[in-house]
């Protein structure tokens, strides 16, 4: 989890390679019509989130239910929102990509071809609200390579790569 830009599509896929688990990125199982309103740089409601953030619960307790793994890549900037996606699964993990303003703006504006205008990282930023402890968050910077962040998420999951 984290804002746009914080990397989620690239280490969630990166992880998802390490564990030998399925990589899915949360941003497939948005509606069209969310899809069009980022895309005209107007931030979503919460209205406008919950099926979203339902279909994403769904797919995880279908996994679930078919012992299989996976890492997905996914926003989830209000306890609400993650709420609505771990219900209380001891199986489900957070991980929070973690990083300044300065950096995520210098990587929004180096991206190309993405749905999600650099202009609605302030609207993120108010929106997000760090997991708490309860959650048992993993919580890693994204100032460091892509494979340094990955071990620092395998090491606190305590998971033996694959």
């Amino acid at each position: 989890m984290g804002v746009s830009g914080s990397g989620k599509s690239t280490i969630a896929d990166h992880l998802a390679k390490r564990l030998g688990w399925r990589y899915e990125d949360g941003d497939r199982f948005h509606p069209p019509a969310n899809v069009a309103k980022m895309s005209a740089g107007h931030p979503l409601t919460d209205e406008d989130r919950w099926p979203w953030l339902k279909a994403i619960a769904d797919e995880i307790d279908r996994l679930a239910a078919s012992d299989e793994r996976a890492v997905i890549a996914c926003s989830a900037l209000k306890r609400a929102y993650r709420d609505i996606l771990v219900h209380g699964r001891e199986d489900v993990r957070i991980v929070f990509l973690q990083g300044t303003q300065e950096l995520i703006a210098q990587r929004l504006a180096a991206r190309k071809g993405h749905f999600m205008p650099p202009g609605l990282l302030a609207s993120q930023l108010r929106t997000l609200e760090p997991p708490g402890s309860d959650e048992r968050p993993i919580k890693v910077s994204i100032d460091t390579p892509v494979e340094a962040i990955v071990d620092d998420i395998v090491s606190q999951l305590n998971l033996v790569s694959q």
